[in-house]
């Protein structure tokens, strides 16, 4: 079980914010925080005019890495000048 919610922690950023929790509270919550990623990694997708479904797979897996991936993608197309 403590493997499992490291991971998770991990995948969501909370084993960064508070490392001390409890192995099943960090998976619950981590699970949770990992859920609303997943949601914003969505509507960002849909936004940006990106797919949705690979990137709310992303947010799910990847957490807190997925969004800023999207985001970061997001505004480096936004800035690049049009040909």
């Amino acid at each position: 079980m403590a493997t499992l919610s490291s991971v998770l922690g991990i995948a969501s950023g909370l084993r960064f914010v508070a490392p001390e929790l409890e192995p099943h509270i960090m998976a619950a919550t981590s699970v949770g925080m990992l859920v609303t990623y997943a949601v914003i990694c969505r509507v960002f997708a849909i936004q940006a005019g990106r797919a949705r479904n690979p990137w709310t797979i992303a947010g799910l897996l990847g957490g807190f890495f997925a969004t800023a991936a999207l985001l970061v993608v997001t505004e480096l197309t936004a800035r690049r000048p049009e040909p």
